[in-house]
Protein backbone atom coordinates (compact mmCIF):
# COMPACT_ATOMS: atom_id res chain seq x y z
CA UNK A 1 0.00 0.00 0.00
CA UNK A 2 1.29 3.29 -1.07
CA UNK A 3 0.78 6.18 1.69
CA UNK A 4 1.84 9.96 1.53
CA UNK A 5 2.46 12.23 4.40
CA UNK A 6 2.59 15.64 4.65
CA UNK A 7 5.99 17.30 7.18
CA UNK A 8 4.50 19.65 9.47
CA UNK A 9 6.46 22.99 10.62
CA UNK A 10 7.47 20.72 13.88
CA UNK A 11 10.20 18.79 11.78
CA UNK A 12 11.13 21.84 9.57
CA UNK A 13 15.18 21.15 9.28
CA UNK A 14 14.85 17.98 10.96
CA UNK A 15 16.34 14.95 9.23
CA UNK A 16 14.53 12.35 7.41
CA UNK A 17 15.69 9.30 9.42
CA UNK A 18 14.50 10.90 12.42
CA UNK A 19 10.83 11.66 11.20
CA UNK A 20 10.52 8.40 10.00
CA UNK A 21 11.64 6.61 13.54
CA UNK A 22 9.13 9.67 15.27
CA UNK A 23 6.31 8.90 12.85
CA UNK A 24 6.87 5.15 11.88
CA UNK A 25 8.24 3.44 14.56
CA UNK A 26 11.58 2.25 15.44
CA UNK A 27 13.45 1.29 12.60
CA UNK A 28 16.79 -0.02 12.92
CA UNK A 29 19.04 2.83 10.79
CA UNK A 30 19.99 -0.22 8.02
CA UNK A 31 16.64 -0.55 7.10
CA UNK A 32 15.77 3.18 6.86
CA UNK A 33 18.91 3.61 4.45
CA UNK A 34 18.37 0.25 2.65
CA UNK A 35 14.59 1.59 1.47
CA UNK A 36 15.88 4.80 1.20
CA UNK A 37 18.31 3.89 -1.19
CA UNK A 38 15.63 1.13 -3.18
CA UNK A 39 13.02 3.71 -3.39
CA UNK A 40 10.59 2.49 -0.89
CA UNK A 41 10.66 5.65 0.86
CA UNK A 42 11.04 8.40 -1.29
CA UNK A 43 10.88 12.91 0.03
CA UNK A 44 8.84 14.81 -2.99
CA UNK A 45 8.37 11.39 -5.10
CA UNK A 46 12.02 11.80 -5.39
CA UNK A 47 14.56 9.44 -4.17
CA UNK A 48 16.69 11.03 -1.13
CA UNK A 49 19.34 10.36 1.39
CA UNK A 50 18.83 9.38 5.43
CA UNK A 51 20.45 12.88 6.32
CA UNK A 52 18.35 15.18 4.33
CA UNK A 53 16.90 17.70 6.26
CA UNK A 54 13.18 18.42 5.83
CA UNK A 55 11.00 21.75 5.29
CA UNK A 56 7.55 22.05 6.23
CA UNK A 57 5.22 21.12 3.52
CA UNK A 58 7.15 18.39 2.34
CA UNK A 59 5.65 15.38 1.18
CA UNK A 60 7.09 11.73 2.45
CA UNK A 61 6.22 9.11 0.28
CA UNK A 62 6.15 5.25 1.31
CA UNK A 63 6.02 2.74 -1.09
CA UNK A 64 4.70 -0.88 -0.59
CA UNK A 65 7.20 -0.81 3.08
CA UNK A 66 7.08 -4.35 4.38
CA UNK A 67 8.09 -3.52 7.75
CA UNK A 68 5.29 -1.53 8.53
CA UNK A 69 3.46 -4.86 9.72
CA UNK A 70 6.16 -6.06 12.29
CA UNK A 71 8.29 -2.91 13.36
CA UNK A 72 6.19 -0.07 13.59
CA UNK A 73 4.96 0.74 17.04
CA UNK A 74 1.90 3.36 17.26
CA UNK A 75 1.81 5.92 19.09
CA UNK A 76 -0.13 5.84 22.05
CA UNK A 77 -3.48 7.56 21.99
CA UNK A 78 -4.11 9.67 25.38
CA UNK A 79 -7.25 10.84 26.51
CA UNK A 80 -7.37 13.35 29.37
CA UNK A 81 -10.23 13.98 31.56
CA UNK A 82 -11.41 16.95 32.23
CA UNK A 83 -9.94 17.58 35.60
CA UNK A 84 -6.39 16.89 33.47
CA UNK A 85 -7.80 19.95 31.15
CA UNK A 86 -8.21 21.81 34.18
CA UNK A 87 -5.47 21.53 35.83
CA UNK A 88 -2.97 21.97 33.00
CA UNK A 89 -5.06 24.95 32.04
CA UNK A 90 -4.61 26.23 35.04
CA UNK A 91 -0.66 26.16 34.69
CA UNK A 92 -1.06 28.94 31.74
CA UNK A 93 1.47 31.94 31.66
CA UNK A 94 0.19 33.68 28.91
CA UNK A 95 -2.59 33.33 26.71
CA UNK A 96 -2.37 35.35 23.60
CA UNK A 97 -3.68 34.97 19.61
CA UNK A 98 -0.73 33.14 18.28
CA UNK A 99 0.43 30.88 21.09
CA UNK A 100 -0.30 29.71 24.48
CA UNK A 101 2.77 29.22 27.33
CA UNK A 102 2.60 27.25 29.76
CA UNK A 103 4.76 26.15 32.87
CA UNK A 104 4.87 22.67 32.86
CA UNK A 105 4.61 19.72 35.65
CA UNK A 106 7.88 17.22 35.65
CA UNK A 107 6.38 13.79 34.61
CA UNK A 108 4.51 15.24 31.56
CA UNK A 109 5.54 14.59 27.99
CA UNK A 110 4.93 17.78 25.32
CA UNK A 111 3.79 15.03 23.00
CA UNK A 112 2.75 11.90 22.25
CA UNK A 113 5.20 8.97 20.81
CA UNK A 114 5.35 5.18 21.55
CA UNK A 115 6.70 5.28 24.54
CA UNK A 116 4.94 8.31 26.58
CA UNK A 117 0.91 8.24 26.65
CA UNK A 118 0.12 11.69 29.28
CA UNK A 119 1.28 14.86 27.24
CA UNK A 120 0.77 18.55 26.86
CA UNK A 121 -0.23 17.90 23.15
CA UNK A 122 -3.62 15.35 23.66
CA UNK A 123 -4.43 17.40 26.45
CA UNK A 124 -4.78 20.83 25.16
CA UNK A 125 -6.23 20.02 21.72
CA UNK A 126 -9.03 19.02 23.78
CA UNK A 127 -9.10 22.70 25.73
CA UNK A 128 -11.46 24.81 24.89
CA UNK A 129 -8.73 26.89 23.97
CA UNK A 130 -8.04 25.18 20.86
CA UNK A 131 -11.87 24.57 19.81
CA UNK A 132 -11.15 26.79 16.92
CA UNK A 133 -7.19 25.84 15.98
CA UNK A 134 -4.47 23.16 16.81
CA UNK A 135 -2.15 23.04 19.04
CA UNK A 136 1.73 22.98 17.83
CA UNK A 137 4.71 21.78 19.43
CA UNK A 138 7.48 23.90 18.56
CA UNK A 139 10.33 22.97 21.20
CA UNK A 140 11.33 20.27 23.24
CA UNK A 141 11.52 19.65 26.86
CA UNK A 142 11.61 16.72 28.85
CA UNK A 143 9.72 14.82 30.38
CA UNK A 144 11.05 15.27 33.64
CA UNK A 145 12.35 18.81 33.10
CA UNK A 146 9.42 21.26 34.57
CA UNK A 147 9.09 25.25 33.53
CA UNK A 148 8.58 27.21 30.69
CA UNK A 149 7.01 25.54 27.23
CA UNK A 150 5.21 27.33 24.25
CA UNK A 151 2.13 25.75 22.46
CA UNK A 152 1.56 27.28 18.93
CA UNK A 153 -2.01 28.02 17.79
CA UNK A 154 -1.45 27.98 14.28
CA UNK A 155 1.02 26.61 11.53
CA UNK A 156 2.49 30.07 10.65
CA UNK A 157 3.04 31.07 14.46
CA UNK A 158 4.34 27.06 15.17
CA UNK A 159 6.73 27.74 12.06
CA UNK A 160 8.30 31.29 13.20
CA UNK A 161 8.72 30.32 16.52
CA UNK A 162 10.60 26.77 15.46
CA UNK A 163 12.78 28.46 12.76
CA UNK A 164 13.51 31.22 15.85
CA UNK A 165 14.66 28.20 17.52
CA UNK A 166 16.65 26.90 15.49
CA UNK A 167 18.24 30.14 14.67
CA UNK A 168 18.96 30.78 18.34
CA UNK A 169 17.06 33.38 18.77
CA UNK A 170 15.11 32.23 21.33
CA UNK A 171 16.98 32.77 24.91
CA UNK A 172 16.27 30.33 27.44
CA UNK A 173 17.58 29.99 31.35
CA UNK A 174 17.25 26.87 33.23
CA UNK A 175 18.02 26.35 37.45
CA UNK A 176 19.44 23.55 38.58
CA UNK A 177 20.59 22.06 41.75
CA UNK A 178 23.35 19.52 41.15
CA UNK A 179 25.52 17.07 44.16
CA UNK A 180 29.18 18.83 45.44
CA UNK A 181 30.46 21.85 45.61
CA UNK A 182 31.47 23.86 41.87
CA UNK A 183 34.73 25.52 42.03
CA UNK A 184 34.19 27.81 39.71
CA UNK A 185 31.62 30.86 40.36
CA UNK A 186 30.37 31.04 36.50
CA UNK A 187 32.06 29.61 32.94
CA UNK A 188 31.33 27.54 30.09
CA UNK A 189 30.69 23.87 29.78
CA UNK A 190 31.40 23.56 26.12
CA UNK A 191 33.04 19.32 25.86
CA UNK A 192 31.73 17.04 23.24
CA UNK A 193 29.06 15.01 23.94
CA UNK A 194 28.28 11.55 22.78
CA UNK A 195 25.50 9.83 21.92
CA UNK A 196 24.40 6.62 20.00
CA UNK A 197 22.23 5.64 17.20
CA UNK A 198 21.85 1.92 17.16
CA UNK A 199 25.75 1.34 17.25
CA UNK A 200 26.90 4.09 15.93
CA UNK A 201 28.75 6.76 18.01
CA UNK A 202 28.03 10.38 17.37
CA UNK A 203 29.69 12.94 18.95
CA UNK A 204 28.03 16.20 18.99
CA UNK A 205 29.49 19.96 19.95
CA UNK A 206 27.59 21.46 23.01
CA UNK A 207 28.25 24.92 24.81
CA UNK A 208 26.32 26.18 27.58
CA UNK A 209 26.84 29.66 30.01
CA UNK A 210 26.39 29.18 33.61
CA UNK A 211 26.66 30.62 36.41
CA UNK A 212 26.63 29.47 40.91
CA UNK A 213 23.57 31.06 42.30
CA UNK A 214 24.33 29.70 45.95
CA UNK A 215 26.47 26.45 47.36
CA UNK A 216 28.31 24.53 50.23
CA UNK A 217 29.88 21.45 50.19
CA UNK A 218 27.20 19.35 49.19
CA UNK A 219 25.26 21.02 46.63
CA UNK A 220 25.19 23.76 44.02
CA UNK A 221 22.43 25.72 42.80
CA UNK A 222 23.29 27.25 39.19
CA UNK A 223 21.73 29.47 36.54
CA UNK A 224 22.44 27.59 32.66
CA UNK A 225 21.93 29.18 29.44
CA UNK A 226 22.07 26.95 26.49
CA UNK A 227 23.52 27.62 23.31
CA UNK A 228 23.40 24.35 21.51
CA UNK A 229 20.89 22.19 21.63
CA UNK A 230 21.60 18.96 22.32
CA UNK A 231 19.31 15.54 24.07
CA UNK A 232 19.50 16.05 27.85
CA UNK A 233 22.44 18.70 27.26
CA UNK A 234 22.67 20.15 30.59
CA UNK A 235 22.28 16.65 32.27
CA UNK A 236 25.16 15.36 30.52
CA UNK A 237 27.21 17.86 30.87
CA UNK A 238 26.41 18.42 34.80
CA UNK A 239 27.09 14.51 35.02
CA UNK A 240 30.44 14.70 32.77
CA UNK A 241 31.96 16.64 35.44
CA UNK A 242 31.42 14.70 38.18
CA UNK A 243 28.43 16.59 39.65
CA UNK A 244 24.73 14.73 38.28
CA UNK A 245 21.41 16.76 38.68
CA UNK A 246 19.44 15.80 41.92
CA UNK A 247 16.90 13.54 40.57
CA UNK A 248 18.85 12.38 37.43
CA UNK A 249 18.30 8.20 38.11
CA UNK A 250 20.05 8.44 33.98
CA UNK A 251 23.02 10.25 34.17
CA UNK A 252 23.94 9.81 37.98
CA UNK A 253 26.70 6.82 37.73
CA UNK A 254 27.96 7.07 41.41
CA UNK A 255 26.02 4.43 43.53
CA UNK A 256 26.61 6.83 46.41
CA UNK A 257 24.68 9.73 44.70
CA UNK A 258 21.98 7.62 43.21
CA UNK A 259 19.10 9.76 43.66
CA UNK A 260 16.42 9.47 46.53
CA UNK A 261 14.42 12.67 45.14
CA UNK A 262 11.64 11.62 42.59
CA UNK A 263 11.92 14.57 40.72
CA UNK A 264 14.54 15.85 38.58
CA UNK A 265 15.89 19.24 39.75
CA UNK A 266 16.13 20.77 36.80
CA UNK A 267 13.36 23.62 35.72
CA UNK A 268 13.23 25.82 32.88
CA UNK A 269 12.32 29.03 34.28
CA UNK A 270 12.88 32.21 31.99
CA UNK A 271 12.58 31.92 28.13
CA UNK A 272 13.14 35.94 26.02
CA UNK A 273 12.65 36.31 22.22
CA UNK A 274 11.57 39.15 20.12
CA UNK A 275 8.60 38.91 17.15
CA UNK A 276 8.22 41.96 15.00
CA UNK A 277 10.33 44.38 17.28
CA UNK A 278 8.25 43.15 20.55
CA UNK A 279 9.82 41.62 23.18
CA UNK A 280 8.02 38.52 25.09
CA UNK A 281 9.79 37.37 28.18
CA UNK A 282 8.41 34.59 30.34
CA UNK A 283 9.14 33.03 33.91
CA UNK A 284 8.00 29.89 35.57
CA UNK A 285 7.69 30.08 38.86
CA UNK A 286 9.14 27.09 40.79
CA UNK A 287 7.72 24.24 42.02
CA UNK A 288 6.75 23.04 45.57
CA UNK A 289 9.32 19.97 45.70
CA UNK A 290 12.44 22.61 43.59
CA UNK A 291 11.59 25.14 46.54
CA UNK A 292 11.47 22.69 49.42
CA UNK A 293 15.02 21.28 48.20
CA UNK A 294 16.37 24.70 48.01
CA UNK A 295 15.54 25.24 51.55
CA UNK A 296 16.33 21.88 53.23
CA UNK A 297 19.78 22.33 51.76
CA UNK A 298 19.68 25.83 52.74
CA UNK A 299 20.52 27.69 49.72
CA UNK A 300 19.70 30.95 49.08
CA UNK A 301 17.05 32.13 46.12
CA UNK A 302 15.30 34.86 45.32
CA UNK A 303 11.93 33.65 42.88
Amino acid sequence: MNKNYIVDSTYKGIRIDKWIRNNLGKVPQALIEKNLRIGKIKLNKKKTKSSTKLNTNDVINTYDLKFHINLIQKKIKFNPSNEIIKENESLIIDNNENFIVVNKKSGISVQGGTKSKKNLIDIFIKSSIFENSKPYSVHRLDKDTSGVFIIAKNRDTAQLLTSLFRLRKIHKTYLAICYGELNTQKGIFDHDLVRFDGSKKIVEKSKTLFKVIDKNSNCTLLEMNPITGRKHQLRKQLSNIGHPIYGDDKYTNDKKLKPKNKELMLHSYIIKFMINNKKYTYKALLPDYFKKLIKTKRLKFLD
